[in-house]
């Protein structure tokens, strides 16, 4: 992964917006150039006795005036980016449901595999911060927040090389450090089988190229069956037997009742509680 460069106070705080929701950095552009116009509009409050403080008051002044509508712009941009980067993923998650032999997820490059993985869990309620990965984070590449809990989640965007033990190791030592419920190791290859049995016993969850896709297609067919069903549905929906969680409409792909259509749990695959439709 490549190396970081260092970054400006104004590219923090544009990466910041940007990684927000776009109404709030709109709403944040709004608050910032009123604080920001009311202080540079206001009156000195040092007397000529104190020249220092009456310096710092204006170049204070002078930074408020300059930042009134610098720092709105930055979040403005921000909220720009947080849209145009949200499309990018969703046609990214569609790219790999419509590509039934995985090319798709193949051929794409590893920040996208990163932006991928970020949307794949969105659509599984999961809250979903980028860290980046490669810094003090540990490599940590996602954050992912559900109620009170913290997940932690490594991208490894290798086809040649399985991935080793090793990485699971030390994604699951900076599980420790850090107190998360749980971790992922997303690669679009293979693991070893010395790494898938490290992580039976620390509960880090392990996703290969084939279950990515699966999680992709099932996420993205329960999004689309949800859309449809908020239109026709005339029933109550259910809550999941199993973990409580809203149910969706789906329809049996295989087996004796292939065609038919069951209560299915929004979080499968990790969950797999079922209902029958009445």
């Amino acid at each position: 992964m490549p190396r970081k460069r260092k970054s400006s106070g104004l590219d923090d705080l544009l990466a910041l917006a940007a990684m927000l929701p776009w109404w709030l950095a709109v709403a944040l552009a709004v608050l910032a150039y009123a604080v920001l116009h009311h202080y540079a509009g206001g009156q000195a409050v040092a007397t000529p006795a104190q020249p220092g403080q009456l310096a710092l008051d204006h170049l204070l002044k002078m930074l408020a005036t300059i930042g009134q509508y610098l720092v709105p712009a930055v979040f403005l941009l921000g909220a720009l980016v947080s849209v145009l980067g949200r499309r990018h993923r969703q046609r990214l998650v569609a790219q790999v449901w419509r590509s039934d032999d995985g090319e798709a997820l193949r051929a794409m490059g590893w920040r996208d595999f990163e932006r991928l993985v970020g949307e794949a869990f969105r659509l599984r309620g999961y809250d979903v911060i980028e860290t980046g990965g490669g810094g003090a984070d540990g490599g940590i590449d996602l954050k992912l927040k559900r109620a009170s809990e913290t997940f932690l989640v490594q991208c490894k965007h290798w086809q040649a090389d399985k991935v080793p033990v090793n990485v699971v190791r030390e994604l699951y030592g900076v599980m420790s450090a850090q107190g998360a419920s749980g971790g992922f190791v997303v690669t679009s290859g293979v693991f070893t089988a010395d790494a898938r049995e490290f992580a039976r016993g620390c509960n880090v969850e392990l996703i290969d190229g084939p279950a990515l896709k699966k999680m992709i297609d099932a996420a993205q067919g329960a999004a689309d069956e949800g859309a449809s069903a908020a239109v026709v549905a005339t029933t109550i929906e259910p809550s999941c037997p199993r973990c409580g969680s809203a149910m969706i409409r789906r329809v049996a792909k295989s087996g004796a009742h292939a065609g038919r259509e069951f209560w299915g749990c929004v979080s499968y695959p990790k969950c797999r509680g079922v209902r029958p439709l009445d």
